[in-house]
């Protein structure tokens, strides 16, 4: 029986005779169900119709889905020298892409900063030898397709390795996180935030949202909060969720900047 993948937000569900009759993270009101209707792939089909693609993205390998699928996301192989982290997931693994991944260190660990970039995190914990996918359990309820690779941590930080930590945000989800990597940017600091933290076209500013796709602002509460979180952190690069959208330096003061503008922007 197939694999199903939802074609509008990229998550996978499991193996059945037919596909899922709703995709319960495209219902949710931070994403959308597809103009056309819910619209399913099945795991062999997505294989046909798309290829994945790697290119260095701001000193990282990253690696996404040719034609753009879901919500076009990309995930980033953060190398360590014992194995990389995949950060964030593309709906798709294939024997190609596992072999480039391998290439550059296989993965010890995989995380995720929120629901709508899960895809297929169980497929790539299996090609790897059922590495940890580090999934916040505040976002639980969300995981379409249980796997026993998943770990789902609690808390307000977790540390992958001396380099390494998830830090938990919220807002975009309750789960909301970032990775810090500590050795980034030469030794800088870089922070991956996903959309938690989106990097503005400019990619000199960021802003914040509970649902991009429906217009729907963070309140200051929340916002302080990823700004509390991110406090003690030392950075002066971001990845954003895309290619190309990043801050290459100063991200720290841009970070600090666009907090200050989208409160002012949101107050009375």
């Amino acid at each position: 029986m197939p694999l199903w993948t939802c074609e509008q937000c990229g998550a996978q569900f499991p193996e059945r005779a037919a596909p899922p009759a709703s995709c319960p993270i495209c219902e949710d009101e931070r994403q959308y169900v597809n103009w056309k209707g819910q619209q399913w792939f099945a795991r062999e089909t997505l294989a046909e119709r798309h290829r994945i693609v790697w290119r260095d993205d701001l000193g990282i390998s990253g690696i996404g889905l040719e034609p753009g699928f879901a919500i076009g996301q990309r995930a980033l192989i953060v190398p360590e020298t014992d194995g990389c982290v995949m950060w964030d997931c593309i709906p798709l693994a294939t024997r190609e892409a596992v072999e480039h991944v391998r290439s550059l260190g296989g993965l010890k660990a995989i995380a995720v900063s929120h629901p709508h970039y899960y895809g297929a995190v169980a497929d790539w914990s299996e090609a790897f030898g059922g590495v940890p996918v580090y999934l916040h359990g505040d976002d639980r309820q969300w995981v379409t397709r249980p796997h026993a690779g998943i770990v789902p941590w609690t808390g307000d930080s977790h540390r992958i390795s001396d380099d390494i930590t998830l830090v938990r945000t919220g807002g975009h989800f309750a789960g909301g996180t970032i990775l810090h990597w500590r050795a980034g940017a030469d030794g800088r600091g870089a922070l991956l935030t996903g959309d938690v933290a989106m990097v503005a076209m400019d990619r000199r500013s960021l802003s914040f949202m509970y649902s991009f796709p429906n217009y729907i602002p963070l309140n200051a509460s929340a916002v302080r909060s990823i700004a509390q979180a991110v406090a003690p952190l030392k950075f002066d690069r971001i990845y954003g969720a895309w290619w190309g959208k990043n801050i290459e330096a100063g991200a720290r003061a841009a970070f600090d900047a666009s907090v200050r503008r989208y409160l002012a922007a949101i107050s009375d």
